[in-house]
């Protein structure tokens, strides 16, 4: 099913994680180094899966809420404020609101990124 075809917010969402990364991964193609597919967007909770090729990365950034990365398969190297952290599959890490990150992986991997976003007239 496509993502457009399918309900992000409801009352209960299931995923399969494994299909969803094989789904993911087939999306990818050549040519990217990254994609992402959020699964969930319900009020201020963001869960993006993103699978970043060989010599994937994502450049450095903040986000005004707080960031969770869970490691699903491969390794990353995080880079949080000026220091790297090497994740392999299995670790989680969280970020408070406005850290700087990047992430890249030298030969490939798949994160879950959970995200709270901060919603207008909130703060």
């Amino acid at each position: 099913m496509s993502p457009v075809d399918r309900p992000m917010e409801g009352d209960v969402l299931s995923f399969h994680l494994d299909e969803e990364i094989r789904a993911l991964k087939a999306q990818m193609g050549t040519g990217r180094d990254r994609l992402g597919h959020t699964l969930v967007k319900e009020g201020p909770l963001r869960v993006t899966l993103v699978t970043l090729g060989p010599q994937g990365s994502i450049n450095p950034h903040t986000a005004d809420g707080a960031v969770a990365i869970q490691v699903l398969e491969g390794s990353i190297s995080l880079d949080v404020a000026g220091t790297t952290k090497h994740l392999e599959t299995g670790d989680l890490v969280t970020l408070a609101p406005g850290i700087q990150h990047a992430v890249a992986s030298a030969t490939g991997a798949t994160f879950l990124l959970t995200l709270t976003a901060v919603l207008p007239g909130r703060g």
